[in-house]
């Protein structure tokens, strides 16, 4: 995973990481950000001014927790800009 190009994604919207959490081995889909216009409509003061290159840990404003996350740079699994896509559930279901 390219840091800096995920960081510079984050900071200009939103993201979506892909990642094995540590103790369960679930995997997590996670919109999230570290734009400051975003943080700011969420009502967080804080706002993340720098992440090394070489960062193993990111901390990210997950969008669907509404809380401060953190994950491994090397459980990643993808990441892309923008939203989740909306799986779409009991399409042709006659329930």
């Amino acid at each position: 995973m390219n840091v800096s190009e995920f960081v510079k994604s984050a900071k200009a919207g939103i993201v979506t990481v892909t990642f094995k959490k540590i103790n369960t081995d679930e995997i997590r889909v996670m919109p999230c950000t570290l734009n400051n216009d975003l943080l700011k409509e969420a009502g967080v003061p804080i706002q993340i001014k720098e992440i090394g290159a070489d960062s193993d840990h990111i901390a990210v404003w997950s969008l669907d927790k509404k809380a401060w996350r953190s994950f491994r740079v090397s459980t990643v699994t993808e990441w892309s800009q923008g939203e989740p896509e909306q799986e779409i559930s009991n399409q042709g279901s006659s329930s």
